[in-house]
């Protein structure tokens, strides 16, 4: 029994093929560097198809393992049910022909409502994950989020990747509840995303279940998460700097501490000038003045980042 009432019945040997795909978690799992995807506007405010295309295709040139459509730094919840599939049809296309790992956001604070959105995945067989977010808003207890990802990994046309991000969901979740989520056939891994390298991080990487990928999620603690054995990340920041972040998983990988240390406080700047204003708003504003996207427009609620931040962030770019 855990401190969170949870008992997780661990089989004696756990297979990470999920079963619906086939696929797994041990040997084709998430790791590396994934880019989640911001979602580019034209002037008249429509999705940006052709840009984003051309995104895709520049992050995974430049090293990226995958890349992730309709996460939060792609707005999704500002984007129309059509806006959505248009978003997953592009990144679709794009990993189909570059062979590369796709991950799409889905899921619902009700297990309802996230079990209808994962279905509607099965439109892009392509996709080698689903990004889903701890429940949000409803603050079940740690056994109910248990029940939920149980459920979900049950239905789920592809792995999940839990999306642990309490200080947007309201929901705290230890090690130990983190490690029974983990144990679930259909779980590929976390993203963990807590604002810190906490002692709960460093017990989950200390003692992961068998084909569990733990990805950082903050992009300011990377580097950190890398050393301490972290199989990659999802960072909105590597939309900037690629082939940078992806030199610092390798250097963390190799053994070369001292590449890896330099480099990481240098990407740790870079990711706190692209979160001195709410996410995904200084990164596009960076994009735009690179001529990579047509507008570095977000929606309401968001406001598009000062000329300040922008520059904070391409000054801290330049040093790299």
């Amino acid at each position: 029994m855990t401190q969170n009432g949870l008992t997780p019945a661990l089989p004696a040997h756990r297979s990470s093929a999920h079963p619906s795909t086939g696929h797994d978690a041990t040997t084709d799992g998430p790791h590396g560097i994934h880019v989640p995807l911001i979602t580019p506007f034209t002037a008249a405010g429509d999705v940006a198809a052709g840009a984003l295309e051309a995104l895709a295709h520049e992050v995974l040139d430049a090293g990226a393992t995958g890349i992730v459509a309709l996460g939060t730094t792609g707005e999704a919840a500002t984007l129309d049910e059509a806006e959505r599939d248009l978003v997953a049809d592009v990144c679709a296309r794009v990993c189909r022909e570059r062979g590369a790992y796709l991950s799409i956001g889905a899921g619902a604070s009700g297990t309802r409502a996230a079990e209808e959105s994962l279905a509607r995945l099965k439109h892009w067989p392509e996709a080698r994950a689903a990004l889903v977010t701890v429940p949000s808003f409803v603050r079940p207890s740690a056994a109910g989020v248990l029940a939920h990802f149980t459920r979900l990994a049950e239905v789920s046309p592809v792995p999940l990747i839990v999306y642990h991000i309490p200080y947007r969901t309201g929901q705290p979740l230890d090690a130990a509840a983190l490690r029974a989520i983990g144990a679930l056939p259909g779980v590929a891994g976390v993203k963990y995303a807590v604002g810190s390298v906490d002692q709960d991080a460093v017990a989950l990487l200390g003692d992961p279940p068998e084909g569990f990928a733990v990805l950082a999620g903050d992009d300011a603690y990377v580097s950190p998460m890398l050393a301490l054995g972290a199989a990659g990340g999802i960072l909105a920041s590597a939309h900037l700097a690629t082939a940078r972040f992806v030199e610092l998983d390798a250097a963390w990988r190799s053994g070369d501490a001292g590449r890896a240390r330099a480099l990481g406080h240098a990407l740790a700047r870079l990711a706190a000038a692209a979160f001195t204003e709410p996410n995904p708003t200084v990164v596009k504003g960076v994009l735009y003045a690179q001529g990579r996207i047509p507008t570095p427009d977000v929606r309401l609620p968001l406001l598009p980042a000062s000329a300040e931040s922008v520059a904070s962030a391409q000054r801290e770019l330049a040093r790299l």
